[in-house]
């Protein structure tokens, strides 16, 4: 069975059916350096996009669905784990994924009638960690970057107090500098 040019429904309609058939081989978008031989392990849905857990020679892998434009099964067995579970081998991949986006972490000060809508944006990279002497809430934020932190909370002005580290503080100030430089001296009236 070959499929080529997969849409969404006839991906996932193809891969439970290959599933059983044995190992695939597939073949991605942008990549012509030949085809990947897979043994098909299950199927997640993650905000109407879908992945293929699978194993590889190197390993367990992930693949985009979207992202495979043709898939043949062969006449080889396809081999599973034993103790393969297919929520808890995802669970390791949005873990991973999740530390990897996660590499700079800031600590913040902020009113705690805000914790929730902090929390709301940056999910679980918002840690509550206790009180400062004023009542402010003292939360940690983690993002990829310093400045991906510092875009997510200029727009809060001076609600926020970033206490540390000293490299979001810096993005932060150079993201005024250029505001301040942009409106400066545009008065009400040219505003539109």
């Amino acid at each position: 069975m070959t499929v080529v040019g997969l849409s969404k429904s006839h991906a996932m309609a193809a891969f439970l059916g290959l599933r059983h058939a044995g190992q695939v081989r597939i073949r991605f978008i942008h990549h012509s350096a030949g085809r990947n031989l897979v043994d098909p392990w299950g199927l997640v849905d993650k905000d109407d996009i879908w992945y293929l857990l699978a194993g590889t020679e190197r390993g367990q892998r992930t693949f985009r669905v979207d992202r495979i434009v043709d898939a043949e099964s062969t006449e080889q067995p396809a081999e599973r784990p034993d103790d393969f579970t297919l929520a808890a081998a995802w669970d390791e991949v949005v873990g991973e994924m999740e530390q990897r986006r996660s590499t700079t972490w800031a600590t913040v000060l902020i009113d705690a009638r805000f914790v929730p809508i902090l929390r709301d944006h940056f999910g679980r990279h918002c840690h509550p960690d206790g009180e400062s002497d004023d009542g402010r809430a003292r939360i940690r934020l983690a993002a990829p970057t310093p400045l991906d932190i510092a875009r997510n909370l200029a727009g809060w002005g001076s609600m926020v107090e970033v206490l540390e580290p000293r490299a979001v503080r810096a993005e932060l100030a150079r993201i005024g500098t250029e505001l301040a430089r942009r409106y400066a001296g545009e008065d009400d009236q040219s505003v539109r």
